[in-house]
């Protein structure tokens, strides 16, 4: 096989066989296939594509091109949940506990982010003492004894993909299905879970900005994680204004335990609830959304989710008081209001610029290398739809440096809308796509 040929192939609209797309990630991973090459092929695929089978061999190849993380000792369906990103998407701090709670294991390997704020590894450190520096045995014995355990993701997890991903991003060949996708589901299938629940935003602070968008893309990876065994549901959700109220890591920890309290705001249960439901049906905890809802409601009534979460920080060697003191997180040395300017009703607020605004307050990385401030980001005080009168908080700035402060607030003013007559409230899941059917709302 020559890399000419299967570069030519492609560029010619043809389909590439299963054999030729491992020697493809085989040549990449091992250097013998050089960048230009690998370069020439992604921008054949981003103008001809690839249909279902061949992204699956895509996926799988690049998801073999390093370590496969071996759940077998862990007893009982272990189902992952991944978002596609977004602003205040603090999901896993709530859906994860909640979950095992329900008896369902959650074993979670987790990165870092870059971007609006911290991933999900980085919101959990706001707690004292917490570490994802655990054995593979630490790890499965947690999961086996309080259904719970998180990881962060190594350089041995699809480091293809990686490698892709970097010369993609450098390439203009980013923003294609197959391609996307696959770099996704690589990381999902090599991490090991049973089933999968995907959580595909879409709108301004999504990587998807439309909803066709991102129907395409949660029906390519639903359509990828079933053709290679593994149960696969997606759940398209709003992205237009950020996930409840807070953007910012300990500030999204301390509204995550509020969630878990039942005192949460409203989206962000909503949410949960609904990824959560379908991680139940995929386990074979219950069988409809409804029955898996009301157990979900009553773990949260009962403080079982809250619980579980204590247990998982002191496990993990976290300081489990924060669950019930969350004033021992982080706190920033100033709270600045940033003022509405006129009567009317919230009609906007753009997702993007808030997680922008947080990042520039240093609560998420510009670059790799950045370092983050836990304490710090914002907390809305309103929502799309909600009055609001001149003068009032539409949202309070959590701050340590007030070197971009004027910077953040010019931002935010471009990132809310006023309208003088009532908006109504959107819709925040916009639909659910299976194996079988694809359901808009």
């Amino acid at each position: 096989m020559r890399m000419y040929d299967l570069i030519r192939k492609k560029r010619d609209g043809e389909t590439l066989t299963k054999e030729e797309i491992e020697f493809i990630i085989r040549g990449y991973t091992d250097e013998s296939i050089p960048d230009y090459q690998m370069a020439a092929l992604a921008m054949a695929i981003y103008f001809r594509g690839m249909d279902p089978r061949e992204t699956a061999d895509l996926t799988l190849a690049m998801a073999a091109s390093g370590d496969m993380v071996n759940l077998s000792a862990v007893e009982g369906v272990k189902v992952d949940k991944h978002s596609t990103g977004g602003v205040g998407d603090t999901t896993t701090l709530v859906l994860a506990p909640l979950v095992a709670a329900a008896g369902v294991p959650v074993a979670k390997m987790s990165g870092r982010g870059l971007g609006h704020t911290g991933g999900t590894i980085d919101k959990l450190e706001s707690i004292p003492g917490f570490s994802v520096e655990l054995t593979e045995e630490q790890f499965v014995n947690h999961v086996n004894m309080i259904k719970i355990a998180l990881i962060g993701q190594t350089g041995d997890i699809a480091p293809a993909d990686k490698k892709l991903y970097a010369l993609r991003d450098v390439t203009a060949t980013v923003d294609t299905i197959p391609l996307i996708a696959s770099s996704i589901m690589s990381k999902k299938l090599a991490a090991g879970a049973d089933a999968i629940v995907l959580d595909v935003k879409t709108g301004e602070g999504a990587f998807m900005k439309t909803q066709e968008g991102s129907f395409s893309l949660a029906k390519a990876m639903v359509d990828i994680g079933n053709q290679l065994g593994r149960k696969t549901v997606a759940v398209i959700s709003d992205m237009n204004q950020p996930l409840g109220y807070a953007v910012g890591n300990a500030l999204e920890v301390k509204e995550a335990i509020e969630t878990l309290k039942g005192a949460g705001p409203a989206d962000l249960e909503e949410l949960c609830l609904e990824l959560g439901s379908q991680m139940l049906i995929l386990a074979g905890k219950t069988p409809t959304a409804d029955e898996a809802k009301n157990l979900l409601k009553e773990l949260i009534h009962a403080g079982a989710g809250l619980e579980t979460f204590k247990r998982f920080v002191e496990a993990q060697g976290g300081d489990p008081t924060v669950i019930d003191n969350p004033d021992l997180l982080p706190k920033a040395q100033m709270q600045v209001s940033f003022l509405a300017e006129e009567d009317g009703f919230v009609s906007y607020i753009d997702a993007e610029k808030v997680g922008t605004s947080a990042m520039m307050l240093g609560a998420g990385r510009e670059r790799k290398d950045s370092v983050i401030d836990l304490a710090v980001g914002i907390v809305l005080n309103k929502k799309v739809g909600d009055p609001v009168k001149k003068g009032e908080a539409l949202a309070v700035l959590h701050v340590n440096n007030q070197s971009r402060l004027e910077e953040v607030k010019a931002l935010l003013r471009e990132a809310f809308e006023i309208s003088p007559t009532p908006v109504p409230k959107p819709l925040l899941v916009c639909g659910i796509v299976t194996g079988e059917k694809i359901d808009r709302f």
